[in-house]
């Protein structure tokens, strides 16, 4: 068995998977709809109604806020950004940095807006004896956007 699925916070996948934030609950959830689902994942969509019916996940799988923050805030507290170009020459890899920025006090709320905008994503990579888990995967350039401070070096 396996479910490996890339899911945004701006529309529904073709499997009918979305992230949502909802700041009543402060909850980032993932939320299923088969009407979403394309027709092309019929098959898939098939066996899903045979298995687990086709109505919202049941239980619907999240991340309370505070748990979520305090796990993204200890990755993220304040980091720095660089970015490189890279060549290679007889076989080595070279990088020159091009710019190099210290970012500082990450803002949470910028976090969910992020999610919101589908810049945040989630990955879930899970296999029968082989499950890697599931990420947060950040869109590049965005992670300048997550903090108050940005200081150019």
């Amino acid at each position: 068995m396996s479910f490996r699925q890339t899911i945004s916070g701006h529309s529904r996948t073709d499997r009918g998977f979305i992230v949502v934030v909802d700041r009543t609950a402060k909850k980032v959830l993932i939320s299923f709809d088969s009407e979403s689902v394309d027709e092309r994942h019929a098959l898939w969509l098939q066996a899903v109604r045979q298995e687990a019916g086709l109505g919202e996940l049941n239980p619907q799988p999240y991340w309370g806020f505070d748990d979520l923050a305090s796990k993204v805030r200890a990755k993220l507290h304040n980091c720095f950004y660089a970015r490189a170009e890279r060549k290679k020459e007889n076989g080595k890899e070279f990088f020159r940095y091009t710019q190099i920025k210290m970012l500082s006090r990450f803002g949470f709320e910028k976090f969910l807006s992020a999610i919101e905008a589908g810049a945040v994503l989630v990955d879930f990579d899970a296999r029968t004896g082989h499950n890697h888990g599931t990420k947060f995967r950040l869109r590049q350039d965005w992670l300048p956007k997550l903090y108050e401070e940005s200081l150019d070096i």
